[in-house]
């Protein structure tokens, strides 16, 4: 199919998972469809094969494999995802069930209490454009009581009285999802709310309703999740005889995944201040987020490595017309994710297949065809049947579409 005939197909987005048992727990935009990945399980996986997904993301590949029974292993720099997929992976039995809504219970009895303004609040800069006083008192409060009982509830019980929290703490945030990066809602409302607490209150009983009623859900294999660099899978990886790779790496369009997830990482104290936000960003593919953007300005490849796409050159030169910072952030994503990819030659046994779903992107007048790139770089390094087969359109600029990139090790 033509790219320009696509619509938007929301089914293969994370707007999907959103009714989609454990996938929609914690509502993050780089999170992929559940049904593509099921999808591809069903046409390339049988019984005995172990699948990796070397941006573990939002877990939706390993919750697949998990509730498939499918062996599978997961990789991510970024902590936060990585409890986040554990959490979502795990098996709840009924007393964990039952331990987690008595505890919920408690904390929603916490909550007609008025906050004082000694509640711990994350040190996240600008915190006013996210919550009203209000709501962060509240928000306050509650992840106070969450800590307070780690001492004498399970682990499983936390998990998702954190889960919980998360939810509540995005839907009474002033972020906008209607973009593909989190934006911020356009309000004129009131610095206190006499009716937010109630209605945190109500996005609480509701949260743990719908994580109550998913958390029994069977899940067959618990899958191996790993920290660890997508440049680097030998060091971290305990096999290296993978015979699917399913997954979706960051898009080379300057969208920093740090920043879409930062509030979540500041409130769980993942990250105690901006410094760290961009430490980890930039030790990431396609970081930008503070101190990365400074240092992209002055990157320079480690070593020699031509991209293996003919007009490579003149799409960095193009670019760098209009911002040398962007040329060599373009040309530092391509270098990254070919190191990536001869380390999925590495860890893959023969007759593997391989499949990254991945978009192309543009800066200023110069499109970058990121899927064709991917392709031939895939094909230098030793796949073969390789094909690119686009599946939508994105919801921003017209050029920009997503594709699945799909090949084979030989």
């Amino acid at each position: 199919m033509e790219p320009r005939r696509l619509g938007r197909c929301a089914h293969l987005t994370y707007k999907a998972n959103v009714r989609q048992t454990r996938y929609g727990w914690v509502r993050l935009t780089p999170a992929y469809s559940a049904h593509l990945v099921k999808d591809i399980l069903a046409c390339t996986t049988s019984q005995g094969d172990r699948v990796l997904d070397p941006f573990c993301g939002t877990g939706t590949t390993a919750l697949a494999c998990a509730e498939q029974g499918i062996h599978a292993d997961t990789v991510d720099i970024n902590p936060f995802l990585l409890w986040l997929t554990r959490v979502k992976t795990a098996h709840y039995s009924a007393e964990d069930i039952a331990g987690f809504q008595s505890a919920a219970q408690t904390i929603a009895e916490t909550l007609a209490i008025p906050a004082s303004g000694s509640v711990w609040i994350p040190p996240i800069r600008h915190i006013e454009r996210w919550w009203d006083r209000e709501a962060l008192l509240a928000l306050g409060a509650m992840m106070d009581a969450i800590r307070a009982m780690t001492a004498t509830s399970s682990e499983k019980v936390i998990d998702l009285l954190k889960v919980a929290f998360c939810r509540v703490m995005m839907d009474h945030s002033s972020a906008a999802f209607n973009h593909q990066s989190m934006s911020f809602k356009r309000t004129n409302r009131a610095p206190c709310d006499s009716d937010t607490v109630r209605s945190v209150h109500a996005t609480w009983i509701m949260a743990v309703h719908d994580i109550a009623a998913s958390a029994g859900s069977d899940i067959r294999i618990t899958p191996g999740i790993f920290l660890g660099d997508a440049r680097n899978l030998s060091a971290v990886l305990p096999h290296r005889a993978y015979t699917c790779v399913i997954t979706s790496p960051p898009y080379p369009n300057r969208m920093s995944y740090v920043r879409e997830v930062r509030p979540y990482m500041y409130w769980l104290a993942y990250l105690r201040n901006g410094r760290e936000a961009g430490e980890l960003d930039w030790s990431a593919i396609g970081g930008t987020w503070g101190i990365a953007t400074s240092r992209v300005r002055t990157w320079r490849p480690p070593t020699q490595r031509d991209i293996p796409y003919p007009e490579f050159p003149d799409i960095i030169a193009r670019i760098a017309a209009g911002c040398e910072t962007l040329a060599r952030y373009v040309h530092k994503y391509f270098y990254d994710m070919a190191l990536h990819i001869d380390e999925v030659f590495a860890v893959t046994s023969p007759g593997a297949s391989i499949h990254y779903i991945i978009g192309n992107s543009k800066f200023y007048d110069v499109v970058v065809p990121a899927e064709a790139i991917f392709a031939a770089m895939v094909a230098e390094r030793g796949f073969v049947d390789v094909t690119v087969r686009p599946i939508r359109k994105r919801s921003s600029k017209k050029e920009l579409y997503e594709y699945i990139v799909s090949a084979r090790r030989p």
